[in-house]
């Protein structure tokens, strides 16, 4: 029977889910997985992929912040705290986009970077919290990966903040 009990455990539960979503389809399949699942589809395959297919692809937060440029809550990722080298993929194409040792503790709870793999990135001007920034995307699959401020480290000065649910990580071999 629905009471409204019920309704707000389930609401509650669901919020805590969304708000700490730190699985990805990594879980069920490997990044490896991915990659040769996809070795044959083109940009242009990417580019057009339906909703539904990308609902089938990610999970409920991984689609939220690729398909609808959301953001997760800061300090949620345990990509946070990865250290070994190796690179960061997109989670919805698994292009690769920043190298390890590019990434930095910013201390805004996200993975940041000061640079990125070239040619792995496009950029738009967001004006959604009514002021301009510059958000990033993939350049492959076009998935939404974060912001890029002009607060970060030399040698490039910038801060790709990145969402964690929005990347992979592949360690070096």
């Amino acid at each position: 029977m629905l009471t409204r009990r019920n309704l707000g455990l389930g609401a509650a539960a669901f919020s805590l889910a969304a708000c700490t979503g730190t699985t990805t389809k990594a879980d069920d399949m490997t990044t490896d997985a991915k990659t040769a699942k996809d070795v044959n589809m083109s940009d242009n395959e990417w580019a057009n992929m339906t909703p539904a297919a990308w609902k089938d692809r990610l999970t409920d937060m991984e689609y939220y912040v690729l398909r609808e440029e959301g953001t997760e809550r800061a300090g949620t990722s345990p990509l946070n705290a990865e250290k070994r080298d190796g690179t960061f993929v997109c989670a919805g194409c698994a292009l690769p986009l920043f190298k390890s040792e590019t990434k930095y503790e910013s201390g805004t709870g996200w993975p940041s970077f000061y640079d990125f793999i070239p040619g792995s990135l496009d950029t738009k001007v967001d004006r959604k919290l009514f002021m301009a920034r510059t958000e990033y995307h993939c350049s492959r699959c076009g998935g939404h990966q974060g912001h890029v401020f002009k607060d970060g480290p030399a040698p490039t000065g910038l801060r790709y903040c990145n969402n964690g649910i929005a990347l992979d990580f592949i360690p070096d071999a």
